[in-house]
C-alpha cells in the first residue's frame, strides 16, 4: 500500500507529509470538574477532567508532603474504535498510558506550590484515529489550565512516523497501523524542553533526528493553538462578566 503518492507527494488522507490534522479544542465541558477540556486531532477525540488541588484521600500514596500528588487515569470508551471487545479496567496498555500522561504532566505542574494536596486527571478517548496518546496530553494540558493549576509552561505532544522513506507528521490510524517506526514527543514549548520521548522501532540517527524534529514542530504548532484558545476563552469570560 502506498502511504505517500509518489507522483503528488500527498498522503492517503490528502495531507502533505509535514501537515497536521485539523485541531479543535474546547474548555469547560464537564460541569462538576474543576477544569475540563475536549480536544480533537482530526478524527481522534479526547475529553479530560481535572479535580483539585484537594486534600489527599489516601495519605499512604503521598511520598512527599512538600509537593502535590498527581494522579492520572486513562480510559478508552468502548465505542471509540471499531473493535467492540470489552477492555477490562486497568489493562496493561491503559496503565502504561496513564503513567506516561502523569509523568509528562508532572514535568509542567508546579507541585511545590500545593503541598499536602492531590490533583486527579481523568482522560477518556471518545474516538480513536491515531495519535491518542498525544491528544490525551493536549487535552490534559487544556483541562489543567482551565482548573487554574499553576504550571511552568503548557506541555504539548505530537507524533511523527517514517513510511515510504518519508517522515510524516501526526499519523492517523491507517498510517500508525502500517508498522513503521514512529516517535511521540512531548515538550514544554517556551522552555524548549522535551518531557516525553517514545519510539517503538529502530531508526538510523539522521532519520531519527528528522522525524523527531518534525514531531517537535508539531508540538510547537499545537502550543500556539492552545495559547490562542486559552486567550480567546479568557476574553470571552471577561466579556460575560461585563
Amino acid at each position: 500500500m502506498e502511504y505517500v503518492d509518489p507522483l503528488t507527494g500527498f498522503r492517503i488522507d490528502g495531507r502533505r507529509p509535514n501537515e497536521m490534522r485539523q485541531l479543535k479544542g474546547e474548555v469547560g465541558v464537564v460541569a462538576r470538574a474543576d477544569g475540563s477540556a475536549l480536544f480533537e486531532m482530526g478524527n481522534t477525540r479526547v475529553i479530560a477532567a481535572v479535580y483539585g488541588p484537594r486534600e489527599v484521600q489516601h495519605k499512604g500514596q503521598q511520598v512527599n508532603n512538600k509537593e502535590a500528588l498527581v494522579r492520572c487515569e486513562y480510559r478508552m470508551a468502548e465505542f471509540s474504535t471499531g473493535d467492540r471487545r470489552r477492555k477490562p479496567k486497568g489493562d496493561r496498555r491503559s496503565t502504561e498510558i496513564s503513567l506516561v500522561i502523569r509523568q509528562t504532566m508532572e514535568a509542567s505542574i508546579l507541585t511545590h506550590l500545593m503541598p499536602r494536596s492531590q490533583i486527579d486527571i481523568f482522560v477518556q478517548v471518545l474516538q480513536a484515529d491515531g495519535g491518542t496518546r498525544s491528544a490525551c496530553i493536549n487535552a490534559a494540558t487544556l483541562a489543567l489550565a482551565d482548573a487554574g493549576i499553576p504550571m511552568r509552561d503548557i506541555v504539548t505532544s505530537c507524533s511523527a512516523g517514517y513510511l515510504c522513506s518519508t517522515p510524516l507528521l501526526d499519523l492517523n490510524y491507517v498510517e500508525d497501523s502500517a508498522g513503521g517506526p514512529d516517535v511521540t514527543v512531548g515538550i514544554l514549548a517556551k522552555m524548549d524542553k522535551v518531557t516525553l520521548l517514545q519510539m517503538d522501532a529502530k531508526l538510523p540517527m539522521d532519520t531519527f533526528e528528522n522525524v523527531m524534529g518534525l514531531a517537535i514542530e508539531g508540538c510547537k504548532a499545537i502550543a500556539t493553538y492552545i495559547r490562542e484558545l486559552l486567550l480567546e476563552n479568557t476574553k470571552k469570560q471577561e466579556r460575560q462578566r461585563g
